[in-house]
């Protein structure tokens, strides 16, 4: 019954509220999905369902120890994951620009660098490629040697060679420039990769977790080409397949003709079942913890008198009726109504000659005490009497 009086008593403040946290969550998830940070989160989700439940059964212990664990979870949390937090802040900076970057010129870069991949693939030559897109990945790198200079075929065969003193690590390439060489970048925390997958490929998987960047993986021992993108590592079979799927990731085309709707319903079916599934967890956690906020009913209520003098009629009001606000916490004042909350004056003093009524606090009779008065309209009545005939009496 109470779960049916929230669902029934939806406003439209609360749907925003659903669909605001479940954006929230939604994003939280894919920026966070395959780091440590995603099970301290999902451990922190099951910690929070367990004191939700303790505290709705009245678990005195239980919810005065997670009390104090919150306070220091929440310590613990900032200095462990202070990366992490930092780069969801900058994600939704709003100062920060919208969209790709410049995407150096024509593209012919894009077009040279295909070339050196594939030369290298076919020499059997390892090597890490990062193209930085719209997340700048400076906090996430370390090491490295600043360089200026177009990813030639040429430049990037020179470091990648053996002999060479940068071969070790990734190089960087921003705006079509390649800026930095030898850099370190974080290995991911998955577990579950085939065994095939080496420190390259570690290392390409765990920067994309973090952050919107493509990289590209040259295996050294069967030169094969893959990039990782959004936590997912993706072969690579052509020179074709990995100049399109770069042109796109730098400069992602749109359909000629392509409409706002079209685009709106685009953005819908993305990750639809992640969506839905994120919408439920949030409607759930909503229903869990709503009977629990301050909420206001307001009722128009018949007005009952009591005690009117037999030798009174009356004229005017014919029906009065008194509008009421009420507060309470959601599960109670949710199923307040006409059926519950009834409204009673009594007009005895009509017969000393009093007209005006004043309606109180004490005239609404509700059916507990958990539920408080917090205005009633109007706050007087005034009523005209006619004496009826001593016949009628």
């Amino acid at each position: 019954m109470e779960l049916l009086s929230l669902i029934s008593n939806l406003r439209l403040q609360d749907i925003l509220d659903i669909l605001f946290l479940s954006v929230l969550v939604y994003h939280l998830y894919i920026w966070f999905w395959g780091t440590k940070a995603f099970k301290a989160i999902v451990g922190l989700v099951m910690l929070g369902l367990v004191f939700t439940v303790a505290r709705a059964w009245g678990l005195f212990l239980t919810t005065w120890v997670f009390k104090i664990l919150w306070q220091v979870l929440v310590v613990l949390l900032i200095i462990l994951f202070q990366s992490e937090i930092r780069q969801v802040l900058e994600r939704v900076n709003p100062f920060k620009a919208v969209g790709i970057r410049n995407s150096g010129g024509a593209q012919g870069w894009i077009h040279k660098l295909v070339r050196a991949v594939m030369l290298m693939a076919q020499r059997k030559i390892g090597a890490l490629l990062v193209l930085e897109r719209n997340d700048l990945v400076e906090e996430l790198v370390t090491g490295g040697t600043n360089l200026e200079g177009e990813p030639s075929p040429e430049l990037l065969l020179s470091i990648f060679q053996k002999n060479s003193p940068l071969h070790d690590g990734a190089v960087l390439i921003r705006e079509g420039k390649l800026v930095r060489a030898a850099c370190y970048l974080p290995l991911t925390s998955k577990e579950d990769l085939p065994s095939k997958l080496g420190t390259r490929h570690r290392a390409a998987l765990g920067l994309s977790e973090r952050c919107d960047a493509v990289v590209v993986v040259i295996s050294e021992e069967r030169g094969e080409v893959s990039v990782a993108q959004e936590g997912e590592l993706k072969g690579i079979k052509t020179r074709d397949e990995l100049r399109d799927l770069l042109k796109e990731a730098v400069s992602p085309p749109r359909p000629f003709g392509e409409t706002w709707k079209q685009r709106a319903v685009e953005v819908f079916r993305k990750r639809l079942a992640v969506k839905a599934g994120v919408v439920a967890f949030v409607s759930i956690i909503w229903l869990l913890l709503a009977g629990q906020q301050n909420f206001d009913v307001t009722l128009n209520l018949p007005l009952e008198l009591k005690n009117k003098p037999i030798n009174l009629e009356i004229l005017s009001p014919i029906d009065p009726t008194v509008k009421v606000t009420l507060r309470g916490l959601r599960k109670d004042a949710s199923v307040l109504g006409p059926h519950n909350v009834r409204a009673e004056l009594d007009v005895s003093l009509a017969k000393l000659g009093r007209r005006t009524f004043r309606i109180e606090r004490r005239h609404i009779i509700l059916p507990n005490d958990r539920v408080s008065v917090v205005r009633i309209q109007p706050s007087k009545i005034k009523f005209s009497f006619r004496e009826l005939p001593s016949k009628k009496r």
